[in-house]
């Protein structure tokens, strides 16, 4: 992909970071030695996020063994785990008093387990510590093994989330390791243990309307029960480039198709990732609003 793209719309304008709760997110981020996918991933919602209080928490380290195109994550040899990182987690979102995080990681395919047994171990931890807190999970793929699959799944987050990240016909070029099939197995088998799933998209990497669509009917096909689909913007000139701005029609859109196909909710628009509204998007689910 090289085409180039005009200066970002208006609707792409974020406000910068900045109050109370901004700094004291960032103070407890910062002093626990922990790492979030607002600041590793570089998310445009870091200062409306952390100005409420909330931030994503990514574990197992901020090296990650993938080196996808769209993500500004570091890639190379990870550290070792950090065996306290489950209790540091847990006691973080007390100090920020969570009702909802959301946790995900890096990739660490050099590990045996893939780092399914530090997943569990952090979601038990603060399942121990937050007992009323939704905790969210956002997790790489496993290979899609069932075994592994099922270590994370026994730990029982409240929600299980894998991003497709982009449609079929660009997997192989964004997406470094992770296969699109794959990516359904592992929600499937979520949705078969009980789960509620959820999964996300980029748009604006020059993929189709009718693209978009077969994606949400194959999510749909696996029983996702969540949807957020937001425009991807280039983090680092390392990264590959946007080849569309999408219009927020086109998101209300994608929105109204993937409600009618039968999501319980859909997050869309340009602003939008993973995380974003997580604990609204839950609620309105629960709900059936």
């Amino acid at each position: 992909m090289s085409k180039k793209t005009e200066r970002k719309p208006s609707w792409l304008k974020i406000k910068l970071p900045q109050g109370e709760n901004y700094a004291k997110v960032k103070k407890i981020v910062e002093l626990n030695q922990l790492h979030t996918i607002c600041s590793s991933g570089k998310c445009p919602n870091i200062g409306e996020c952390w100005t409420k209080g909330t931030a994503t928490f990514m574990i197992a380290g901020e090296i990650c063994t993938r080196s996808c195109k769209f993500c500004a994550t570091q890639t190379g040899k990870p550290l070792p785990l950090d065996p306290e990182e489950p209790q540091k987690i847990a006691h973080s979102i007390k100090l920020m008093s969570l009702k909802h995080c959301v946790i995900t990681s890096v990739d660490r395919d050099e590990l045996q387990d893939k780092g399914a047994q530090h997943w569990a171990k952090t979601i038990e931890e603060i399942r121990k510590v937050n007992p009323n807190t939704i905790i969210e999970v956002l997790t790489p793929d496993f290979d899609a093994n069932e075994n592994l699959l099922q270590i994370v799944f026994k730990a029982k987050p409240d929600i299980f989330a894998h991003n497709m990240e982009t449609v079929r016909r660009l997997t192989n070029e964004i997406r470094s390791r992770a296969k699109y099939d794959t990516s359904l197995r592992v929600l499937d088998q979520a949705s078969k243990a009980g789960l509620i799933t959820k999964s996300g998209i980029m748009v604006g990497l020059g993929e189709k309307e009718d693209e978009v669509i077969e994606l949400m009917q194959d999510l749909r096909g696996v029983n996702c029960n969540l949807l957020t689909i937001g425009q991807y913007l280039q983090p680092t000139t390392k990264n590959i480039e946007v080849q569309e701005f999408v219009a927020p029609n086109q998101f209300q859109k994608y929105k109204e198709i993937g409600l009618k196909l039968g999501f319980d909710q859909v997050e869309s628009g340009a602003l939008v990732r993973s995380s974003y509204m997580a604990e609204k998007t839950f609620i309105e689910s629960k709900l059936g609003l």
